[in-house]
């Protein structure tokens, strides 16, 4: 059976913006994946679908989990607030199908469902902001360089277009809001009018109207659209108005029109387009001569062309000098200096190894000079890792064989979130293997087994005994069953301590709950 993708924008969250195919898509789906505010949001749809929600940024988690399900024949509904074409999921669930080398006439059906826009939903309440040309602009440079943004909103405020900010700020990103702004102010009036909206057509909804030079006095955040209006935008009665044009050939407080229909169109009463209302030039030729002037044609069209700029991927990825081995050699950290150069970044972890992030279109030839070193190179993310501790130096290396073995079989393997592997020498266990999510203890020549740690909160505990006295061969058997369950059942960004505790049992181990019972006062608001 072929399943099918149903990747739906609701609109701004009000059940009443919702349209009808949206609410039949979540209707008749099997399914429904999505940021767990959006779930909330649909809440009143929901009858017996499967839900997976999941938190903000695992948005290609989400994606690869819908495809997924799809592929093993359900209906998915993916859903995301706005239109799901427009900073929502669409793209992204197209660019996994890609990856996956799908083709429509043979793969998973794929319907994108319309919503309504931040710009339409913000635009709506403030009046008439967007009546002309406009643009959307996010803010947010986690997967756009900066530098680009800074030149999208140049050449948006040095064209006159009315421009809506999406994901203007957050706790950590506070100053693209100020860049933008004094960008802008290199092109606008300070007076310009500028309206903030939050959570349109939600129960929160704020809304706030000022201007340009005084916008960044009021709060802004992630759920705040910003709208700032063109040179002709003004301001009446608490509502912003962007003119479209009419009042040059209408006169719009009079019944009567000084311009008829058949004139309306006649070049002399157009003086601000591009011929500049004057007659049509009886050649083409010299008319296209013309045209070629404005647009700066050269000899060839080689030289005329725009040059392409081509945007800089960012590669990360983990190194490490082995499984066991814990010392670097100058070679290692030679070569990883010269790769880094000027532009790139090398973080310290605290699970044995060094993140590398290097702008480049040749990622290969990087993978391959690290491994002429002898480095190890693994993938960064939702993958498993292997924390093996350094045996002593390699005096209690009768556990050694048990990690590269692991290491050579899973590490980088994709998982429903980042997942470790930590194995100690020795029953001291001073590599707190007893602290991941799977732990291997090397005692008396056989393996204890620890799975379910929760390895971050003020309830955090080790993990939970399984097994004791187990042999090498048996201890990788285990270990692969249980890696086995929670890749394939695991929901996207789902811990394997939350996976453990919700299914009870993993490859025939019983959950028990160890949480530690303790008094906690209640935590502050972000901390």
């Amino acid at each position: 059976m072929t399943g099918k993708l149903l990747i739906v924008g609701f609109g701004p969250g009000s059940v009443k913006h919702f349209t009808e195919r949206a609410k039949e898509a979540i209707a008749e789906s099997d399914c429904i994946i999505g940021y767990k505010t959006y779930v909330e949001l649909v809440t009143d749809l929901i009858t017996d679908q499967e839900i997976i929600s999941t938190g903000m940024s695992e948005e290609v988690s989400r994606a690869q989990a819908a495809v997924k399900l799809a592929e093993e024949g359900k209906k998915v509904a993916v859903i995301s607030s706005g239109d799901a074409g427009v900073y929502g999921m669409a793209g992204l669930v197209y660019e996994v199908l890609i990856e996956k080398g799908w083709k429509e006439a043979e793969g998973v059906k794929v319907e994108v469902i319309p919503g309504i826009s931040a710009i339409n939903s913000c635009a709506s309440l403030l009046g008439a902001p967007v009546m002309h040309d406009s643009c959307t602009i996010s803010l947010s440079d986690h997967l756009t360089p900066w530098s680009i943004i800074e030149k999208r909103i140049e050449a948006a405020a040095a064209a006159d277009f009315v421009i809506a900010l999406y994901n203007p700020k957050s706790g950590k990103r506070t100053r693209q809001i100020v860049e933008a702004q004094r960008i802008l102010l290199k092109y606008r009036d300070p007076k310009t009018p500028v309206g903030l909206v939050k959570s349109a057509y939600r129960d929160r909804e704020h809304i706030m109207i000022t201007t340009l030079e005084e916008m960044l006095t009021y709060e802004i955040g992630m759920l705040t659209t910003v709208v700032i209006g063109n040179s002709t935008t003004f301001l009446y009665d608490g509502k912003i108005i962007t003119p479209r044009g009419y009042q040059r050939k209408y006169t719009l407080n009079s019944t009567k029109q000084k311009l008829r229909p058949h004139e309306r169109l006649k070049r002399e009463n157009e003086p601000w387009a591009l011929h500049g209302g004057k007659e049509e030039e009886s050649s083409s030729l010299k008319f296209a001569e013309e045209a070629a002037k404005i647009v700066g044609m050269k000899d060839t069209p080689e030289e005329s062309m725009i040059p392409f700029q081509k945007i800089e991927q960012i590669f990360e990825l983990a190194v490490s000098p082995g499984v066991a081995n814990k010392q670097f050699t100058a070679q290692q950290m030679l070569t990883l200096a010269k790769i880094i150069g000027d532009k790139g970044s090398m973080e310290y972890t605290p699970h044995h190894y060094i993140i590398v992030r290097v702008p480049t279109d040749q990622p290969e030839l990087i993978v391959s000079k690290l491994k002429e070193t002898g480095l190890l190179v693994n993938p960064i993310g939702d993958v498993l890792t292997i924390k093996a501790c350094d045996f002593c130096d390699g005096e209690k290396k009768d556990g050694i064989p048990l990690a590269e073995e692991l290491y050579e079989r899973f590490s980088g393997m994709d998982m429903p979130k980042e997942t470790k592997i930590g194995i100690n020498g020795c029953g001291m266990a001073c590599y707190q293997a007893v602290q991941e999510d799977i732990g291997l203890v090397f005692r008396k020549g056989k393996f204890d087994l620890f799975i379910g740690a929760k390895t971050v909160g003020r309830t955090a505990h080790s993990g939970q005994l399984i097994a004791e006295g187990v042999e090498p061969n048996e201890a990788l058997s285990i270990v692969t069953g249980i890696i086995k369950e929670y890749k394939e059942k695991g929901h996207p960004n789902e811990s394997f301590f939350k996976f453990f505790k919700r299914v009870k049992n993993v490859h025939g181990f019983q959950y028990k709950d160890i949480t530690p019972v303790l008094d906690l006062e209640p935590l502050g608001c972000g901390e």
